[in-house]
């Protein structure tokens, strides 16, 4: 596929450049540029893209690649389409936006797409009645043979190799096509560029920018605002600017800037802090005749994107991302960083405890587990209000109205109690145990994700479910761990030498109807183990993904035998990393991990099944295993956070989101900050490079994606 040119406005067409030769050895201030190796220094400097450039260019080179689909397309007998006159869709009347069933010949409309591109989305509703797989947007289709070809049952574009013979079956010639339409790419590029959120009043008028020390803003470096958003919330806490901001301090000493994290993080603390860049765009003049107001340029931190995003697959691309997976990765790396005394690891501020009790049904006995967390991700009650219809022929399905929950009711939830399924090791009972996890300690600053999907289909899809969280102060000293009481007793230590073998039966019902279909009963017991046990038609969708898993026919290995902590050998931090970086919590991670062998990609099948398992807290092996309570008194004078009560907490921070999905829209932060000339608090919105004073923030706190909280 070649790659995409994109014409926009050059430094050439807004100013006029003046080159001058300086030697600052010499100290000459106009040096003769024919003379020497200069001409060709010069030309070599001129013609060399920057940084930013460099890096926007590869990221937005989308490597698209053929399918079964497209490499084994079977197409019926063919008829003539007249070339540039295809007629209409063959359900409505719609003339653009037309996509060619590669297999059959019908010509279906597209979906809606941005920029007012018509659709009903035609072509689709063609492939899910027929199920054929492969079709071309005729719109697109260059004399050079590309065009976009997208895959109903991939739902993913592709390349197809043999793109000009199978338009030449249905009449087209391909050397004789004329691009009419743009291409999804550029939709989805010109979307992104676009794309805006509110930067005005009710009643119409342009939000005040705002200039200074602290106001700065970050531009869009396409499909960025994940990042700044980010970043923005971070630098405005006081732990962050004393790590990075050192105005007085010499550059840091390294041979390579652009890969020093601590190097790009300063020169971000100091372009966001100081001020100096904060001021309004002189190209834009306002007056009288021109409603446009003058915003901020704003910095490009193109560097740290790049850094930032070097060797992962997601972050290093060009996509829109989910912010709260990109902060969590960004807190890794700058733990891993080096930090010289007396400067301090500014994670360590989001770090604390949480401490996990589990009771035995019968026995009554405890077990307590901790783990050290730098975030929470909250799950947010549904509670949908049905909209009715006004009863006009036609009318639209509504989406549901949900009732508005509390901060309170998200966190009860999360640190509710629930049973599990377990054999008791004191009393060999199998009716289970009660698991509830609450704070051992508290971090200086809190870091809330708020989970409001749900799964459809395997999706996860976005619910504007409104939470409520108020300006004022509240206290998270009901949410602490009360710790191992007097009358309370210990479950005894497990033996090394414990041979009890996990077990697991999966359902009847689904096996037979799976082994119906032709699946092997090993592939359909680990598909059922793997997606919760529950029906056939989930296990079928697990199976269809993992056909290619090397392990696929080997039998289902539940980590018993001999090692008392068997399931938790196969668990490698790496994994739990990785998992990590997806927005999945360390208890998470290790319980799903246990659960499929160590396998990331079953892993992250079984979060999803199991929405509402908080995960073992256990990092030493099952749930049966002990620790001694005086080993754990010892331990917490190094544990992360702090003990202390009260433990009250004021909203700091948010990031929103508008959209449908974490992986497309736009991402901005609202800040809780005292405006220059003001004297007092009010929360600032930043839009990538427009900061400006915010209005009707309560609405927006409602539907935020992640809360920054500060202890006071």
């Amino acid at each position: 596929m070649s790659k995409l040119a994109i014409a926009a406005e050059t430094e050439e067409d807004r100013y006029d450049t003046k080159i001058q030769v300086k030697c600052f050895e010499c100290e000459v201030e106009d040096v003769n540029r024919e003379k020497g190796k200069l001409p060709g220094v010069i030309e070599g400097v001129l013609k060399a893209s920057t940084f930013a450039r460099q890096a926007e260019v590869k990221a937005w080179e989308q490597e698209m690649t053929p399918c079964e689909h497209t490499l084994c397309l079977q197409q019926e007998p063919g008829r003539h389409i007249e070339s540039q006159d295809l007629g209409h869709c063959s359900i409505c009347d719609l003339k653009q936006n037309l996509w060619l069933c590669l297999q059959c010949g019908n010509l279906g409309c597209g979906r809606a797409q941005f920029g007012g591109v018509g659709g009903n989305g035609h072509g689709l509703k063609h492939a899910d009645d027929s199920s054929h797989a492969v079709a071309v947007k005729l719109g697109s289709i260059t004399p050079e043979g590309t065009a976009d070809v997208y895959c109903y049952h991939c739902n993913e574009e592709r390349v197809d190799t043999e793109l000009a013979s199978h338009l030449a079956h249905w009449g087209i010639n391909i050397a004789e096509r004329e691009k009419t339409e743009k291409s999804l790419t550029e939709m989805q590029i010109e979307q992104n560029l676009r794309w805006e959120f509110s930067m005005t009043t009710e009643d119409g008028k342009e939000l005040k920018p705002i200039f200074g020390q602290g106001f700065t803003g970050l531009k869009n470096l396409g499909n960025s605002c994940y990042l700044a958003s980010i970043l923005q919330c971070l630098f405005s806490l006081p732990v962050f600017q004393d790590r990075y901001f050192h105005p007085q301090d010499p550059p840091v000493s390294t041979r390579h800037p652009a890969e020093d994290l601590e190097t790009q993080l300063r020169k971000l603390a100091d372009g966001l802090l100081s001020g100096r860049y904060s001021y309004p765009d002189t190209d834009v003049i306002a007056s009288e005749y021109s409603s446009e107001i003058p915003h901020q340029k704003g910095l490009a931190p193109a560097m740290l994107k790049h850094l930032i995003g070097r060797g992962h697959e997601e972050f290093s691309t060009m996509r829109q991302q989910d912010s709260f997976e990109l902060l969590l990765h960004l807190l890794k790396l700058i733990t891993r960083s080096t930090h010289t005394v007396p400067l301090q690891d500014p994670v360590k501020s989001f770090r604390f405890v949480m401490e996990q009790r589990l009771q035995c049904l019968s026995c009554k006995k405890v077990r307590y587990r901790t783990d050290e967390q730098d975030n929470i991700s909250v799950p947010v009650p549904v509670r949908r209000i049905p909209k009715k219809g006004n009863g006009e022929v036609g009318t639209e399905k509504f989406k549901d109205d949900f009732e508005p929950v509390t901060l309170k009711e998200c966190l009860d939830v999360f640190t509710g109690p629930e049973v599990v399924e377990l054999t008791c090791p004191s009393c060999n009972s199998k009716g289970g145990f009660i698991k509830r996890s609450l704070f051992k300690t508290f971090p200086t600053n809190l870091a809330v994700n708020a989970r409001r999907f749900e799964l459809v289909n395997w999706v996860p899809t976005k619910l504007d479910v409104p939470v409520v969280v108020n300006d004022e102060p509240f206290d998270l000293d009901s949410y602490k761990s009360a710790g191992l009481q007097e009358d309370e007793e210990l479950l005894p230590e497990v033996a090394e030498t414990n041979t009890t073998k996990a077990s697991f039966t999966p359902n009847e019902m689904a096996v037979s109807q799976l082994e119906g279909m032709g699946f092997p009963r090993v592939r359909c017991g680990k598909a059922l183990h793997a997606t919760g046990n529950t029906d056939a038609d989930t296990a079928m969708n697990w199976l269809f993904a993992h056909m290619e898993d090397p392990d696929i026919d080997e039998p289902l290995d539940l980590g018993g035998g001999s090692s008392g902590a068997g399931s938790a050998a196969g668990v490698s931090q790496q994994s739990i990393d990785a998992l990590g970086a997806m927005g999945i919590s360390v208890p998470q991670a290790r319980k799903a991990l246990k659960e499929t062998e160590g396998d990331v990609n079953r892993a992250l099948d079984w979060v999803f099944s199991h929405p509402d398992d908080q995960g073992d807290f256990n990092a030493d092996g099952e749930a049966s295993s002990g620790q001694a309570g005086e080993a754990a008194e010892n331990a917490e004078k190094e544990m992360a956070g702090s003990a202390s009560l009260p433990a009250r907490f004021r909203l700091n921070s948010i990031v929103c989101h508008k959209g449908a999905s974490i992986h497309a829209g736009h991402y901005v932060a609202f800040i809780r900050k005292e405006i220059p000339d003001e004297g007092q608090e009010a929360w600032v919105l930043f839009n990538d490079e427009k900061v400006v004073k915010a209005v009707d923030v309560e609405e927006m706190k409602k539907f935020a994606y992640v809360y920054f909280f500060e202890r006071v």
